[in-house]
Parts: C-alpha cells; structure tokens; sequence
C-alpha cells in the first residue's frame, strides 16, 4: 500500500493532503517530532522494522516522504496536490533500499544537502 510521511505541515495542508491522500489511495500518517528517530521502514509499516523509541527535534520546514509509490502514482499525487493550489512540498523523497534504514533527521539532513547543491548548480 502507498504510505506519505508528512513533517511538519500546516493544520490546512495536513487536511488537504489526507483529503489527497483517500483520492489517491494512499495512507497518509502525519509524523510527530516524537517519533523523528524511528527509522523510515517502521515509520512506513514495512514489515520487519520495530519501534526503537528514539525522537527527534523539529526541522522547522515541511517535508514528505513516499512508500510503495511506483512513478505514475508519485506523479499522479504530485500533480493533484498542484491542481489542489498548494505550492510545492519545500523537501520530498521516496524511501528506498539505500535509506529505509535512515531515521527522518537523518534523510532531512540528506535532503538538505542536496537541495543547496541543486541550487548552487542553477544558473542564476
């Protein structure tokens, strides 16, 4: 099953992502601060990964993470959420082998870096 993992969202983009989410058929699960060091594969409901009862602090930017999503699906939602008004999500990923192990501060981090490489790279 399609699983998002939302940080961090507004009051009013959690309720239209999980209004999304039934359009689309995929679980929403929004993710408290609480539970940022659990890894991604148990956060996602991946069998064989337990809770380790770590947490995390808050990033103070939103951020969605996509399981069992194949590229039309990934595609098909983010092209709703657009026609839905809402601007982009600010950092996205899908869970993959190299980072199911990772915990959410962990792949936020990740994204981080990535994002202002992208950004020095652009001309300007």
């Amino acid at each position: 099953m399609a699983v998002i993992l939302a940080y961090e969202l507004t009051r009013e983009k959690a309720e239209l992502l999980k209004q999304l989410g039934q359009k689309t058929k995929a679980e929403i699960k929004l993710v408290p601060v609480s539970s940022y060091g659990e890894t991604l594969g148990y956060l996602a409901g991946i069998s064989g990964f337990r809770r380790n009862g770590k947490g995390g602090a808050a990033f103070g930017q939103e951020m969605l993470v996509f399981s069992g999503m194949d590229e039309d699906s990934l595609d098909q939602f983010l092209e709703e959420w657009k026609q839905g008004g809402l601007p982009a999500p600010g950092l996205k990923a899908v869970i993959t082998p190299h980072n199911i192990f990772w915990n959410s501060t962990q792949l936020f981090e990740e994204l981080k870096k990535e994002h202002a490489a992208m950004n020095r790279q652009q001309p300007r």
